[in-house]
């Protein structure tokens, strides 16, 4: 096998998983849709909405659930969406620590 073109699929391999991490957003609602979070593929949150009627000054524990809860949400879609955006990517090579 030539070394030099197998760096070059593994190049862009990676750069095609760095696009699809910046690229791809994944909305994580609780709460009725009270709590907004948005992920990127790299789980890096770039987004949150909080509705009014979610702050409750007496009960700041509900708001942080809810905000917690919008974040497992989102991280499970962004999981979901990078999984089937990069399938056949790794060419079914299960390589630890890299959920491909």
């Amino acid at each position: 096998m030539d070394m030099r073109f197998l760096m070059k699929q593994a190049q862009a391999m990676q750069q095609k998983l760095l696009d699809a991490q910046q690229n791809l957003r994944a909305e994580g609602t609780a709460g009725g849709a009270m709590v907004k979070v948005t992920l990127n593929g790299a789980k890096e949150l770039v987004g949150l909405s909080i509705a009014k009627e979610a702050m409750d000054p007496e009960d700041p524990s509900m708001l942080e659930d809810l905000i917690l809860a919008a974040f497992k949400d989102a991280q499970k879609k962004a999981d979901d969406a990078m999984a089937q955006a990069t399938g056949g990517m790794a060419g079914g090579m299960n390589i630890p620590g890299l959920k491909l």
